[in-house]
């Protein structure tokens, strides 16, 4: 058996398990009336307020004809009501009668309740851990996924610089060589910006997609009158989204409103995507110094922006 065929059998394992806990063996769902993919139908006609039976067929990749006969089950014991379309006299527009909302609502507070007890026998660093993977396994099996590329920045909080020091570890191992004395500077840096933060002249944005870091970037004070961009990282499953301009055009206005009159930052010249995103938001370059730092030969780049 390959290791490809070994890893097959632990995501059937996997979804065998979760699906004896879910309850969805059961061939009605939850004690009702409604097999799984017709209570889908029902929480999707409840999230949508009304819609087609063509876009139910595409949101829930189903067969249209299958599609076809729940609608005509939930019409005809009540729970639907279909109506022809403003926009289009040839579509016939449904949604839920008021009898179709409260079955949803009955379904959707017993589904509530089961997940309930299943996290409720966990401790609160146990149920982090759960939803961390739950995360996880949405955000790698859903990546090509158009949703999937949404992403949102933040403030910074507990346990983010340990993923901003793991990310820059790994990442300037595997794609530069550089040896863990980088790892090293990454981590005094972070110390530093929490032992001395100032939320009213520094800050730190994250950028998170599927509850999962992709990125980060950091403002400290230099000085009085210069701010210091620092930390600018992207994960690389995350490249090609406008994380990292995002990311640093929100460090320049941060900076801008807490009265600062420049922006510096030390880079080096081989960090070309990073030096690409400086250029586009207006740095320029003011110094190069060759050196030998964390195991390699780099020249080491000063940039700044008047703000």
């Amino acid at each position: 058996m390959t290791d490809f065929d070994d890893a097959v059998n632990k995501v059937r394992g996997f979804t065998r398990f979760y699906t004896k806990k879910a309850g969805v063996l059961n061939e009605l769902l939850l004690n009702s009336n409604y097999g799984l993919t017709e209570a889908r139908i029902l929480h999707e006609l409840n999230a949508l307020g009304q819609t087609t039976a063509k876009h139910l067929v595409a949101e829930l990749e189903l067969d249209p004809a299958y599609v076809s006969r729940v609608l005509k089950k939930f019409e005809k014991s009540g729970l639907v009501a279909r109506t022809q379309s403003d926009k289009d006299k040839r579509l016939q527009v449904i949604a839920l009668t008021d009898g179709g909302k409260n079955e949803y609502l009955v379904l959707n507070e017993k589904s509530a309740q089961l997940f309930g007890s299943l996290l409720e026998d966990l401790n609160l660093l146990d149920r982090s851990k759960l939803l961390s993977a739950m995360d996880e396994i949405q955000a790698l099996l859903g990546r090509h996924d158009e949703n999937a590329q949404a992403y949102q920045l933040r403030s910074h909080r507990p346990g983010d610089m340990g993923w901003i020091i793991g990310a820059h570890g790994r990442l300037y191992s595997e794609e530069y060589g550089w040896d863990d004395t980088f790892e090293a500077m990454v981590a005094k840096i972070a110390a530093e910006f929490i032992e001395n933060f100032d939320p009213k002249s520094e800050c730190c944005w994250i950028a998170e997609r599927a509850g999962r870091n992709i990125g980060s970037a950091m403002v400290v004070k230099e000085n009085e009158a210069t701010a210091k961009l620092r930390l600018v990282i992207v994960d690389p499953d995350a490249r090609g989204l406008g994380v990292g301009v995002k990311l640093v055009a929100e460090c320049i206005n941060f900076s801008r409103q807490a009265g600062y009159s420049k922006m510096t930052l030390w880079t080096y010249d081989n960090l070309h995507a990073a030096i690409g995103i400086y250029k586009k938001l207006g740095f320029k370059l003011a110094g190069e110094e060759a050196h030998h730092s964390f195991g390699a030969d780099l020249v080491g780049q000063y940039w700044q922006l008047d703000l």
